[in-house]
């Protein structure tokens, strides 16, 4: 399969590194405009100019600016007024005993993990409307089927993420734009390693801190390990391509089988 997005400009928020860094530089590779976010303007031209290499697409471009505030938000939006392929990325997570979380905490994640989707949903779909093509992806979880008892706050984002998606989808319908939710298993990230390091100690070597606590805290998993981020980069590739553009309104599944149920 030749996946040729020739021609479109992409966003992916928090795409500095992780799995947003992986979708980037897949979409790059299919020749996609590819417009990389994050908080600060350094950072961002560093991997600009390394995505430019890898990839050899000279049409990465940069758009820094925190999406969970309003200048941000404003700021990226004057930077990139219009794309055709919009992936919310932007995520936050972490361990903590459900009865600690307070309220401000829980407005914080939802603030950040699906407020800053929507306000970016809200501004580029009427434009993918108007020209009749378009891709809107969410970055879920499998904490938003299978909640973890230690970041329920965490689960509860991800799981609205999957009724924002299926809701614009129906806002969306008939008009050439798909609106889809990726469900991503336990992923090999920097920050993912710190949340391992947090449950099953610092002293293992990595590979066996990584097998602790997949047998420990996702047993559920039928690959056994986590996933790598390209591999959740193939899926919101071909998601952003002509390929699928019967799908829309779904949930799809990259989580190695962990959540243990035919449908979402």
């Amino acid at each position: 399969m030749h996946i040729d997005l020739s021609g479109r400009t992409a966003l992916v928020t928090a795409s500095t590194q992780g799995i947003g860094h992986a979708i980037a530089t897949g979409l790059a590779r299919a020749g996609a405009r590819v417009v990389v976010n994050g908080r600060g303007a350094d950072r961002v031209e560093q991997v600009v100019r390394e995505l430019r290499s890898a990839t050899g697409n000279d049409a990465v471009v940069g758009a820094p600016g925190d999406l969970a505030s309003d200048d941000g938000t404003a700021a990226v939006l004057r930077a990139v007024p219009q794309v055709d392929i919009l992936v919310n990325n932007l995520g936050i997570f972490g361990a903590t005993p459900p009865l600690e979380i307070d309220d401000e905490e829980w407005r914080r994640y939802f603030e950040v993990n699906v407020l800053a989707a929507v306000r970016l949903i809200r501004a580029y779909l009427p434009g993918m409307q108007e020209r009749h093509w378009g891709r809107v992806l969410c970055l879920a979880s499998d904490s938003a089927v299978a909640v973890p008892a230690e970041m329920i706050h965490y689960g509860m984002t991800k799981t609205s993420l999957l009724a924002v998606s299926r809701g614009f989808a129906k806002a969306a319908a008939g008009t050439g734009v798909t609106v889809n939710s990726v469900i991503a298993g336990p992923t090999h990230t920097e920050g993912v390693e710190e949340f391992v390091r947090q449950l099953v100690g610092d002293e293992l070597p990595w590979d066996e801190a990584q097998h602790r606590f997949m047998l420990q805290h996702r047993p559920q998993s039928l690959i056994q390990r986590l996933i790598e981020p390209e591999e959740i980069a193939h899926m919101v590739v071909y998601l952003s391509s002509s390929y699928a553009s019967a799908t829309t309104g779904g949930a799809l599944r990259v989580d190695g089988g962990y959540v243990d149920s035919i449908l979402p």
